[in-house]
């Protein structure tokens, strides 16, 4: 029974939006309402089987199962169904702490998204696509078969295209079309190495527990490991793919920057990890530490480029770059410690973006433009959306007690100790870059807050009770990750114990 529930946390959203289709367009309160306590219910029963797995994982981690079994990855609530005989495709859904904490950052992401979009036109549509993009990411985090994964991963991108063709702004369709592409070419090469790991396995199994078993020969692995890790990074914005994000976000509605910012881009890490790494150790131990010659844009490039830009989505868009070179590092360095870091780091970024363009969607519908050099002094007239904005500026920064901080130094203390002397210098890098990250930060920050007040917003709305909502939970989760950031740590290691024990074998 609780393995079939599992199955709920992606498919609640599909059967959300075909009853959602029998509300009647007129009723427009209803529809939202709907959608919201539809999207709150799957945060609360992503919570559940989190509560259920930190339990199982603590009893686990008492009996030391992941070490006698070096690189099992404990599953539980497995459904396990013949989907496609012909080929062996089986539906295999299940959750560990890795996939089940992201399952909650996506359904808060989805959840807040909704609320921010209270007012947005076309409704029915907007929501639909919206819970369209949750059921993919759910599927992701929750799939054990290859195939299945891929056909979740598929979904994000036809999605966000439609999101921001239809409810974008500016140059939406070009921007659109410019992430939906770069998106494919990125599917594009993943597939192929998931085919041909398919074939090269010999087991006729799509199955990753399966495959984490086989020894794919080393000429394999020296051409499909970095197709297959490129191809998963694109969508984590990883130079030189990188170009989609910043115009993508530009143009996208405030829950599409949200949901691609604080989820899509940590599927694409996610998928590094569990897919790519996992699966080929030989690959990743010979190809990482020249990949993370490319982390070098992200962490150090990308944080000036930020320093340049006046509208404050650019500005968040290459700081998310920045941010999630950090994540690349961690993966680079490939020591538990740095995974690990990675791995927080993933949950972080994705609540803190979220709050991040959370904030600039409340400033955007208030005064009608993102541009820096034209606010001013809004501390005075917003002040609980202005200290929301420095909460996500300083859990940016790293600050203690937030959790970018737990998150961050994890990945320089496991980059510094890495073998690889290449690894090493682009930590020190990363570590200097955090006084770059303060300057775009506090330059934003203080040109928006401070100042004089442009008279235009002396008298913007206050802070709607959606919007409060919004706030609430994005502090929740920063403060509650950043001041008891053991917790969490311990609980990922039931997951990232087996995927390490894999790459170092």
């Amino acid at each position: 029974m609780t393995s079939a529930l599992l199955n709920i946390i992606w498919f609640l959203p599909v059967l959300t939006i075909a009853v959602a289709f029998l509300i009647p367009k007129q009723q427009v309160q209803t529809l939202k309402l709907f959608h919201a306590v539809s999207a709150l219910a799957n945060v609360v029963l992503c919570v559940f089987f989190t509560i259920i797995v930190f339990i199982a994982s603590n009893d686990a981690a008492q009996t030391a199962t992941y070490e006698l079994i070096p690189n099992l990855i404990p599953l539980q609530f497995i459904t396990d169904i013949s989907w496609f005989p012909a080929l062996n495709i089986r539906y295999i859904v299940g959750a560990d702490p890795l996939s089940i904490v992201l399952c909650v950052l996506a359904s808060i992401i989805v959840f807040t998204g909704i609320l921010m979009s209270w007012n947005v036109e076309r409704p029915k549509e907007f929501f639909a696509m919206i819970q369209i993009l949750g059921a993919g990411v759910f599927g992701v985090f929750l799939s054990f078969d290859l195939f299945l994964f891929m056909v979740f991963y598929e979904v994000e991108s036809l999605a966000m295209y439609l999101m921001i063709a239809g409810w974008g702004t500016g140059r939406k369709d070009y921007c659109g079309k410019k992430l939906t592409l770069t998106l494919a070419l990125g599917s594009a090469m993943a597939l192929i190495v998931v085919i041909a790991m398919y074939f090269e396995g010999g087991i006729n199994s799509w199955d990753i527990r399966q495959l984490a078993n086989i020894q794919f020969s080393e000429n394999f692995q020296m051409w499909a490991f970095p197709l297959l890790f490129m191809g998963f990074a694109v969508s984590s914005s990883l130079f030189p793919f990188h170009n989609w994000s910043p115009d993508g976000h530009s143009a996208a509605p405030t829950a599409v920057s949200m949901f691609a910012a604080g989820v899509m881009m940590k599927m694409g890490c996610y998928a590094c990890l569990r897919v790519a790494m996992y699966l080929m150790p030989e690959g990743a131990a010979f190809w990482l530490p020249y990949i993370v010659i490319l982390v070098i844009f992200n962490v150090v490039a990308a944080a000036f480029i930020a320093i340049r830009q006046r509208d404050l989505k650019y500005i968040i868009a290459y700081s998310s770059i920045a941010h999630l070179g950090l994540i690349f590092l961690g993966l680079c360095a490939a020591n538990l410690i740095s995974i690990k870091g990675a791995s927080l780091q993933m949950i972080s970024h994705g609540f803190l973006t979220g709050l991040f363009f959370a904030c600039i969607g409340m400033i955007y519908g208030r005064t009608h433009t993102r541009m820096v050099d034209e606010m001013g002094g809004l501390l005075k007239v917003i002040p609980l959306i202005s200290v929301a904005f420095i909460i996500a500026g300083f859990t940016g920064l790293g600050l203690p007690g937030l959790s970018g901080f737990a998150a961050e130094l994890p990945i320089f203390i496991g980059s510094l100790r890495a073998d690889s002397f290449i690894v090493q210098v682009v930590a020190v890098l990363a570590v200097l870059s955090i006084t770059t990250t303060a300057v775009y930060v506090l330059q934003a920050t203080n040109k928006m807050l401070n100042g004089p007040l442009n008279q235009k917003f002396a008298n913007l709305p206050s802070t709607t009770t959606p919007e409060k909502i919004v706030l609430g939970f994005y502090f929740v989760c920063l403060f509650g990750m950043g001041l008891f950031p053991s917790y969490l740590s311990k609980f990922l290691d039931a997951s990232l114990v087996p995927i390490f024990n894999n790459i170092a074998r």
